[in-house]
C-alpha cells in the first residue's frame, strides 16, 4: 500500500498500472529484438506494439485463479492480441520481466532522489554561507567544548549529503541491469543477444551471469544506500531536536499560523517534524536489513525475496523521497535565535577556554601534568561556585607565576577558535560562495 504521504511523482512510479507497464515494456523490447533476428514477422510486431495492452481488473480476477501474477498479466494482455500473442514472452521466464523491470523502476527512483539530493545541497549550503559567521557552542557528549558558528553545521551536513549523493548515483549504476536469459539463466530456449538488444534498448546492461534471477546483492545495496540517506536526514533532525529543547532553544524548526503543538498544553512548540523523520529512518534501515536477508536463495533461485522486495522497495523509495523534501522544508524556514546561542556560551562561564589556557601553560615551560591540573582546579572551581573562569584565573598565585592580565584576556577571545572558518568552508564549498 502506498502511503499517504507519498510525494506524486514517487507515489506514480510505485502505482500498480506502472509496474504492468514496465512489464509490458520489456516484454514489447524482447519481441522487438525476436523480430531483429527475424524470428518473429514485422506485421505481427507491428501488430503486438499497436495492439498490447493490459487491464488491471482483470488481472486481478485471473490472478484469483491461477495464482500467479506474470501469467494473469499475459493472459490479459494475450486476449488484446489474437493469433499475435504466441510471440509473447518467447523463451522468457517470468523474473526476465520482473527483474528488468524492476531495474527500470529503480533506477527512475534513483533520479528522483539524487534530484532530491541536490536541491537539499543547495538549501544547506545557502544556510551555512547565512550562518557561517554566527558563534555558537560546539558540544562534546551534550556538554559545552569549544566554540564553532552555526553555519558549520550546515557545512557538515552539506558533506555528508555530497557523499550520499555519490553512494546513490552508484547504486543507480549497480541496479540497471536486466536479465533476459531463461528459467536459470543459461539461455537454453533465448540467445544471448536478445538480451543485449532489449538491455540497450531499455539503457542497462546484461547481468553478466544470472541464475533465474538477477543478483540480490544490488537490490541490497540501493536499500543500504537510502538507509545511509535516511541516516544522515536523522542525524540532522536530531540535532534540530536537541537544540530545540527549552533549556537550549537555539533553534526551532517552523510552527505555522494554526499550528497547534499540544490537545492539552497551548504553550507548546514541538519538534514533531524532526521526530516524524526520525522514526521514519528506524523504517528504511530495518528495510536495509531485510534487503540483506534477501542475498541467499536456495540454488538457482526460490521466491522468498519476492514478497519481500514488494514492500521494501517501493517502501524505502517514497519514505527517503518524502523526508529528504521534509527536511528541506524544516531547514529553509528553521527559525534560529543568534542571541539564545551567544546566552548558551556564557552558562558556562568561559570554560570552553580551558584547552587554550593550558596550551599556553605548556609553552610557558609547564609540564602539561601540571598546566592540567591547575587548569582544571579552576575549571572545577568555576563550574561548582558559579564563578567566571577567567576571573578566577586572574587570581591564582600559580597562574599569575606564568602569564599577565593582559595575556589572560587575549587568551579570551573568541576569534581565536573561529579563525579558520573561512579555510574549512572553502574545502567544502570551493574558493568562492
Amino acid at each position: 500500500m502506498i502511503p499517504r504521504y507519498t510525494r506524486p511523482e514517487m507515489g506514480r512510479l510505485w502505482d500498480i498500472e506502472t509496474k504492468y507497464q514496465k512489464w509490458l515494456d520489456v516484454e514489447i523490447a524482447v519481441c522487438e529484438a525476436w523480430a531483429e533476428l527475424g524470428e518473429i514477422p514485422k506485421d505481427a510486431l507491428r501488430a503486438i506494439k499497436k495492439k498490447a495492452k493490459f487491464d488491471i481488473q482483470q488481472i486481478d480476477e485471473i490472478e484469483k485463479v491461477v495464482k500467479h501474477d506474470v501469467i494473469a498479466f499475459l493472459t490479459s494482455v494475450a486476449q488484446n492480441l489474437g493469433s499475435e500473442a504466441r510471440f509473447i514472452h518467447k523463451g522468457l521466464t517470468s523474473s526476465d520481466i520482473l527483474d528488468t523491470a524492476l531495474a527500470l523502476l529503480m533506477r527512475q527512483a534513483s533520479d528522483i532522489i539524487i534530484k532530491d539530493i541536490h536541491e537539499l545541497m543547495g538549501v544547506l549550503e545557502k544556510q551555512a554561507y547565512k550562518y557561517k559567521d554566527v558563534p555558537m557552542m560546539g558540544r562534546s557528549h551534550g556538554v559545552h567544548a569549544e566554540p564553532i558558528t552555526f553555519g558549520l553545521k550546515f557545512a557538515l551536513w552539506f558533506e555528508d549529503m555530497e557523499r550520499n549523493l555519490e553512494r546513490m548515483k552508484r547504486a543507480r549504476d549497480i541496479i540497471s541491469v536486466g536479465k533476459v536469459s531463461g528459467a536459470v539463466g543459461t539461455f537454453s530456449n533465448i540467445p544471448p543477444l536478445i538480451e543485449e538488444k532489449v538491455c540497450r534498448r531499455l539503457g542497462l546492461r546484461p547481468e553478466p551471469v544470472a541464475t533465474q534471477v538477477v543478483q540480490r546483492d544490488r537490490h541490497a545495496e540501493y536499500l543500504i544506500t537510502l538507509a545511509l540517506i535516511a541516516a544522515s536526514v536523522e542525524k540532522i533532525a536530531i540535532e534540530i531536536r536537541h537544540l530545540q529543547r527549552s533549556e537550549v532553544l537555539e533553534v526551532e524548526e517552523p510552527f505555522m499560523v494554526g499550528q497547534k503543538g499540544s490537545s492539552a498544553m497551548p504553550h507548546k512548540r514541538n519538534p514533531v517534524g524532526c521526530e516524524n523523520l526520525s522514526g521514519l529512518a528506524r523504517l528504511v534501515r530495518t528495510n536495509a536489513m531485510a534487503a540483506l536477508e534477501n542475498i541467499a536463495l536456495w540454488h538457482e533461485r526460490d521466491i522468498s525475496h519476492s514478497s519481500v522486495e514488494r514492500v521494501i522497495i517501493p517502501d524505502s523509495s517514497i519514505l527517503v523521497d518524502y523526508m529528504l523534501d521534509r527536511v528541506k522544508g524544516i531547514l529553509e524556514g528553521l527559525q534560529v535565535y543568534p542571541r539564545r546561542m551567544k546566552d548558551n556560551m556564557a552558562k558556562s562561564y568561559g570554560l570552553y577556554n580551558s584547552q587554550r589556557v593550558m596550551l599556553v601553560l605548556i609553552e610557558k615551560g609547564l609540564s602539561r601534568e601540571d598546566a592540567y591540573s591547575i587548569v582544571q582546579r579552576n575549571a572545577m572551581r568555576s563550574w561548582k561556585a558559579g564563578i567566571d573562569f577567567k576571573k578566577l584565573l586572574s587570581k591564582d598565585k600559580e597562574v599569575k607565576k606564568y602569564l599577565m592580565a593582559k595575556e589572560i584576556d587575549e587568551i579570551f577571545d573568541l576569534s581565536y577558535y573561529l579563525k579558520n572558518v573561512d579555510y574549512i568552508f572553502k574545502r567544502v564549498f570551493g574558493s568562492s560562495e
